[in-house]
């Protein structure tokens, strides 16, 4: 069918264009005759007459000949089927495919608008009109509470000066070669567009474009590829529309990357007068403008990304954020790393309540303790009639007394945990993400395998602010966003940050820190915490097993440590003849952890034997019944007998 229509477009403008040749050579035949009527009829023919009598009578000979000539001409192209651009020399072709084309863009660096013409790059482009930026500056509300009289005394914040500053400037290349190209790309597809302002970011360059009435953005949005190999660019991500604005944005990666450096993120007036008690340096978005988030407004983060692509990066941008405004007494911080070598810098300051936890039999006990310190705070809000933790800090300020520190919790690797407690760390993370904003208390999740099974759907409904870096497929950046984009990033920081209030992901390229950076500010705040009481590693009075404080105390006591329902245990297993951890679940009431450490510390005390697959765990023991009279047997261990039976007969099904 294809060819049927080429073919029938062809035969008729043939059929056209030979019928204008031929009444435009009649025509001429006609004016070129004889002076009287009767003598040009039989030169031009009746059909000389049709063109060649109109024009001769309203423009004269000349006129219409040179309107004839024309006509002749274009009926030969139209006849031939010849482009009229075949037909200009080589040397003009260029000018003549330029008309109608962008012959200037207007180039947004940061808070600079320059004006470019078509001799000059980027790089060689010099201000020529400088204007106001339009992104307001956020007001500067009074904090609702104000620091004073802290334990830490005259706590001197980190200079800025450890921190390294931006390096390099991007190279975007010809801008006004790539928007021709984008323009002549769309164009050729059928789409007409007008072409607007171009951001240049650190990483990638912005092309904005407002397509005519009519044209539906999915059109523009399927040419990804098109428009990719014209540019010779990848990958390159369309943006439909951008979020606030009418227009299309097409975002091309820079030909060399500029690196963000943290300390002019913290210079920047939005981090010193900065709205929110805890600011996040994010990055720059794709106009260099600095990105802050306030951690209190998210509350919680989830970061997701491959690895490599600048997770554990944008965790030390977090932490340092936050070290950089705040003394222990204010913030304290909870961090867990399985992988042991990211975030163990940061052992020894004393904003950390325990050194940084990198065995995973430790982290439930860790969250429940967090579960549990959550509810303490809310005691102390109710008793004081405060509404949350602001207002309660308010108070205390005004007395005199101790704040209620804030406590952010950082877990860098989520899958491995998932993968061992699955079940009780989502428990616990789902609890605090419910509640425990209000009290003061903020979540950190990172992960690099985004898969359903570690971002499950109860996580990712109670964390609404997310990070998406660099991921391999669709399907992973779905999972993180719940829409398509992650996998076209370039990697290095590159990210989209999807804030909890808005509908769409923002662009960001996060900054970098270096692991010298991480260790000077450290080395700073540890000489800081010299003269304050800051106990020891092994003196912070926290027992964060995996089994501790079962009911969600966790706090105090040590490994060995028998558990209080250790008789009671002993008791039902001997009694029942077999053990199990659902046997002591239903018998004693208690969870599946606080049920398997009770096993643990059976099997280490050599009344059971150790575990067999499936099978309940032989008891050493024999039962009592022989030393044992009736009138010794409590009624509860009567209830346990006859309820062992039932249970058998459960568990034999």
């Amino acid at each position: 069918s294809f060819l049927k229509s080429i073919s029938r477009n062809i035969y008729s403008s043939a059929v056209l264009g030979t019928l204008l040749f031929i009444m435009a050579i009649l025509a001429v035949f006609y004016i070129f005759g004889k002076t009287d009527f009767d003598g040009r009829l039989v030169q031009g023919g009746y059909l000389g007459i049709i063109l060649g009598f109109p024009l001769l009578e309203s423009v004269g000979f000349s006129a219409s000949l040179i309107i004839l000539l024309a006509a002749i001409f274009i009926a030969l192209l139209v006849t031939l089927n010849v482009p009229i651009y075949k037909l200009i020399s080589k040397e003009n072709k260029e000018e003549f495919a330029s008309r109608g084309m962008v012959d200037h863009v207007v180039v947004k660096k940061g808070n600079e608008t320059v004006t470019q013409d078509d001799k000059k790059t980027a790089q060689e482009a010099k201000p020529v009109a400088t204007v106001a930026s339009k992104q307001a500056k956020p007001e500067i509300t009074d904090k609702e509470f104000v620091i004073k009289n802290t334990k830490s005394g005259n706590w001197a914040l980190p200079p800025v000066e450890l921190l390294h500053s931006d390096q390099e400037e991007p190279t975007t290349g010809d801008i006004n070669a790539s928007a021709n190209i984008i323009k002549r790309t769309l164009s050729n597809f059928g789409i007409d567009v007008e072409m607007g302002e171009v951001s240049v970011g650190p990483t990638v360059t912005r092309y904005t474009l407002r397509p005519a009435v009519g044209v539906k953005l999915s059109r523009i949005t399927a040419l990804n590829p098109d428009l990719s190999l014209a540019l010779a660019a990848h990958p390159i991500r369309i943006e439909a529309p951008i979020p606030g604005k009418s227009l299309v944005g097409i975002e091309i990666p820079n030909k060399k990357v500029a690196i963000i450096g943290l300390r002019n993120m913290f210079e920047h007036d939005d981090y010193k007068k900065s709205k929110y008690f805890l600011p996040l340096a994010m990055g720059r978005d794709v106009s260099g403008v600095p990105v802050f988030a306030g951690l209190e407004k998210m509350p919680h983060l989830l970061i997701a990304g491959a690895t490599g692509s600048g997770k554990s990066v944008s965790i030390n941008t977090v932490l340092l954020s936050m070290l950089y405004r705040y003394s222990p007494d204010v913030l304290k911080f909870i961090l867990i790393d399985p992988k042991r070598v990211e975030l163990t810098l940061y052992n020894g300051i004393p904003h950390l309540i325990t050194p940084v936890i990198t065995d995973n039999k430790k982290v439930i006990g860790v969250l429940r303790w967090a579960v549990s310190e959550m509810d303490r705070r809310f005691d102390i809000l109710s008793k004081a009639s405060s509404r949350d933790v602001f207002s309660y800090n308010a108070k205390m300020t005004a007395q005199k007394e101790d704040i209620m520190p804030f406590m952010v919790i950082v877990i860098d690797e989520l899958a491995d945990l998932m993968a061992t407690y699955g079940r009780d760390i989502e428990a616990a993370i789902v609890r605090l993400a419910q509640m425990s904003r209000a009290v003061g208390i903020h979540l950190i999740v990172s992960t690099q395998r985004p898969s359903v099974e570690v971002i499950t759907g109860l996580i990712k409904a109670n964390i609404t602010s997310r990070v998406a870096f660099q991921v391999a497929s669709q399907v992973d950046s779905r999972t993180i966003l719940d829409m398509s984009g992650a996998e076209k990033l370039l990697g290095n920081g590159d990210m989209l940050y999807l804030a909890g209030d808005t509908g769409k992901p923002r662009r960001l390229q996060g900054a970098f820190v270096s692991e010298k950076e991480v260790k000077d500010v450290v080395k700073f705040i540890k000489m800081q915490a010299e003269n304050m009481e800051v106990p020891a590693e092994g003196e912070l009075g926290f027992n964060f097993e995996n089994s501790a404080g079962g009911q969600g105390s966790g706090i105090g006591g040590d490994d060995n440590a028998e558990d209080d329902l250790y008789s009671e245990a002993k008791e039902v297993v001997v009694l029942a003849g077999k053990a199990s951890a659902s046997l002591l679940q239903r018998r004693l009431r208690v969870g599946y952890a606080r049920a398997a450490r009770l096993l643990d510390i059976l099997e280490d005390k050599g009344i059971i034997g150790p575990g067999d697959g499936a099978k309940p765990r032989e008891v050493y023991v024999s039962k009592p019944s022989e030393e044992v009279s009736p009138e010794s047997v409590s009624l509860e261990a009567t209830g346990v007998v006859a309820d062992t039976i039932e249970a058998e007969k459960e568990e034999e099904i």
